[in-house]
């Protein structure tokens, strides 16, 4: 091996990353920041990859999955670094001689962005099976490179998520969970520390697959996602030796169930993950890296840039029981306020049996579509209107009510011990199976290539708990994984056969909220939140985990809101994709007014969302936060969205530094009824901005003169 191989750089201008290879080959990532950083962190960094299998675990015992055996014996074979469009790839190839395992781990990250994603191949070169309990899928053991000092200065960041009450950023010093061990006696690290792990078939329910770690007085952030469409994940943010790690992985043994026999000349790999890095702007410069990084690598669809206004009839609406007689009217109402999209959301198939236990077989209730026509006569009266039809599918399930229960075989199902997973009333469909794969593009290609649907809102709304044991030996966490993997690869095939079908992925709201789901589907559902000053923190952390032209808000005014209640809920929305729903026709001439006038400044926005970046002014929104905010930075202009709600004062300060220095207009796009007043201070940067009434909203473009007055 040539000298320059013991230690090599490989980057672009917005990240680097250092590689040293010991001289008995062992490899270690030392640095990961802006090129010309002082590099290498303090201590002994981990491995660039972390296993264990039976009968090689750790070598120092605890909840932590890192300082493994197999890991630390991997040593290196080669690396290549190549190109493929605008994404930087570095490969490296490790080897165990004990085992006979392989480790490819391929680096890729976009040309000038800040952010690194990775995976790892694992390939059975020995003689003997080896059964894998864990593998992790990034491990960067020099997030602090200054020492413990810096881990004393260090918050970690995670985001709680429930049903109603989606993306909850927390933030909590990591002394409190990783406390400083050593004085007179030295210690590497404990055997604890803080960890989060994903569970069951919801890949966000308790938490979202994200978190990070910033630096309180310097504002250097990382933030980390799992890209993984199922619960079974972990992370663990700790100290070791010296320095602060994370550690990402898929599914474990431990924490999940996980077992893979990866038997001579087969090949295991992981689920992907991804960071992004600030050297100094703090969690909003990290989510903005993060926002960018997602749009070059998800799939390209014209929907992320049309940003068409969508109008669902289930929340605060029909709420499941869509008639013709009820949906004629409605339609003429979402069309007359801007609405493009119509969706006919859950109940459409119900004859009258219970539309929870009989879903599967996909065909229209003729008692909610009575005469000639049945559906077809609402499809088409929305087509008049200049609207694209959508329909409401739960892909995944099968009623135990339903025709379908009884005509697919019992391995199209999850199955353990050989018996049926029955949750909630329904079975779990496994999509490994051909049948069950093929009954869901026959669905498929009936609404969407014989009725002409051209948007599908998807739903999950049952957790069947571990998994599938299918096959013979299989754990049920192993299945589930290959029912995932075969989950993203459906979806691939109905996009590739209808490239302008646009797709909503919703699982109770934001219970399946990952980038493995929205690297593919145009939008993400944010929550089945009702109340609309509840849903206000929920719209404004969105873009933490969806960029803003895929967030589906609901804007769903209701007759009896006043009309700050209105434009409060319509306000949500416009800041990411409105979902147009509630009770248009009941409204008021001033309430239906100002739901008119909202669609049409969201239009006469749109068009800079899908360049946009977000930030907080008062930071991330706490659940009972009385004052709220997000904005957007496109490239000349900032949107403002503020909420106030019960409980605070009629004024408030809002941070902008990235306008410090600016001299600023500050123009209230909506509503245009509102008694809202500004003050800005181009020496600080902040923005006072008075709401006389709670609640109340508005939405603010925010411009230097000079451009306002072009």
């Amino acid at each position: 091996m040539s000298k320059e191989q013991r230690n090599f750089r490989w980057g672009h201008e917005a990240l680097c990353l250092e590689i040293v290879i010991n001289d008995d080959g062992s490899t270690r990532l030392t640095h990961l920041g802006l090129p010309g950083e002082a590099d290498s962190s303090p201590g002994t960094p981990l491995p660039l990859v972390e296993v264990t299998a039976a009968g090689h675990g750790r070598g120092w015992s605890g909840s932590r999955l890192v300082d493994t055996g197999l890991g630390g014996r991997l040593r290196h074979r080669a690396h290549q670094v190549t190109r493929d469009g605008d994404w930087h790839m570095l490969t490296v190839h490790l080897h165990d001689l004990e085992t006979g395992l392989s480790a490819e781990v391929t680096y890729r990250s976009p040309d000038g962005l800040a952010a690194l994603r990775s995976e790892v191949t694992l390939r059975n070169e020995g003689q003997a099976t080896l059964h894998l309990e864990s593998v992790s899928s990034l491990v960067v053991g020099c997030l602090t490179p200054d020492g413990p000092a810096a881990i004393d200065g260090a918050d970690l960041l995670w985001a709680e998520n429930d049903w109603l009450a989606e993306c909850r950023w927390q933030r909590q010093p990591m002394r409190l969970t990783t406390p400083a061990l050593s004085g007179r006696v030295h210690y590497g690290h404990g055997k604890a520390g803080f960890a989060l792990n994903g569970q069951g078939s919801w890949s966000s329910c308790g938490h979202l697959p994200m978190g990070g770690l910033t630096d309180r007085r310097t504002g250097r952030t990382w933030v980390w996602q799992i890209e993984h469409n199922g619960g079974g994940w972990r992370w663990e943010c700790q100290e070791h030796d010296q320095t602060a790690y994370a550690a990402l992985f898929g599914p474990t043994d431990t924490h999940h169930g996980w077992r893979h026999p990866l038997e001579p000349g087969a090949t295991f790999r992981t689920v992907p993950a991804a960071l992004s890095f600030s050297p100094d702007g703090g969690p909003d410069a990290a989510f903005a890296a993060l926002t960018r990084y997602r749009r070059a690598q998800r799939r390209p669809h014209p929907d992320h840039q049309r940003l068409p206004v969508i109008f669902n009839d289930y929340m605060n609406c029909l709420m499941g029981e869509p008639t013709t007689d009820k949906l004629l009217p409605l339609i003429d109402a979402a069309a007359d306020a801007g609405a493009e999209y119509f969706v006919i959301d859950a109940g459409w198939y119900d004859d009258g049996d219970g539309w929870w236990t009989t879903v599967g077989a996909w065909e229209p209730s003729a008692s909610r579509f009575p005469g000639e026509k049945g559906i077809h006569e609402v499809l088409d009266r929305i087509r008049e209107r200049g609207m694209v039809p959508g329909l409401w599918l739960e892909p995944e399930v099968i009623g135990v009510r339903s025709p379908m229960a009884k005509s697919l075989p019992d391995e199209a199902f999850f199955r353990r011990d050989g018996v049926r997973v029955t949750e909630s009333g329904r079975y779990h469909l496994d999509l490994r199976h051909p049948a069950a794969r093929a009954h869901l593009d026959q669905v498929v290609d009936r609404l969407v290539g014989e009725w002409g649907v051209g948007y599908l809102k998807l739903d999950h709304n049952i957790d069947p708990g571990s998994g599938t044991s299918a096959h013979p030996g299989e754990s049920p966490a192993a299945g589930l994984l290959g029912h995932n993997r075969a989950h993203l690869d459906w979806l691939d095939g109905i996009l590739d056969r209808y490239p302008h079908l646009v797709v909503e992925n919703c699982a109770s709201g934001g219970m399946r909220w990952d980038d493995a789901m929205l690297s593919r589907l145009q939008l993400q559902s944010t929550s089945d939140q009702q109340n609309l000053d509840r849903y206000a923190p929920i719209a404004a952390a969105a873009p933490t985990a969806v960029t803003p032209e895929q967030g589906a808000v609901w804007a769903y005014p209701q007759p009896d809101d006043s009309l700050d209640e209105v434009a409060f809920t319509m306000a949500s929305a416009l800041l990411g994709r409105i979902h147009l729903s509630g009770g248009l026709l009941e409204l008021g001439p001033e309430a239906r007014a100002l739901v008119h006038e909202a669609v049409a400044v969201y239009k006469a926005i749109r068009a800079d969302l899908p360049q946009a970046v977000p930030s907080w002014p008062f930071g991330l929104p706490a659940w009972d936060d009385p004052w709220i905010a997000l904005a957007l930075h496109a490239t000349t202009t900032t949107y403002l969205t503020t909420w106030r709600r019960p409980g605070g004062e009629a004024t408030a300060t809002l941070h902008l530094p990235h306008l410090r220095g600016s001299h600023l207009h500050a123009d209230l796009l909506y509503p245009s009824t509102s008694k809202a007043t500004t003050t800005w201070n181009p020496g600080t940067g902040d923005l006072s901005l008075t709401l006389p009434t709670a609640p109340s909203a508005v939405l603010l473009r925010l411009a230097c003169r000079e451009t306002s007055a072009a």
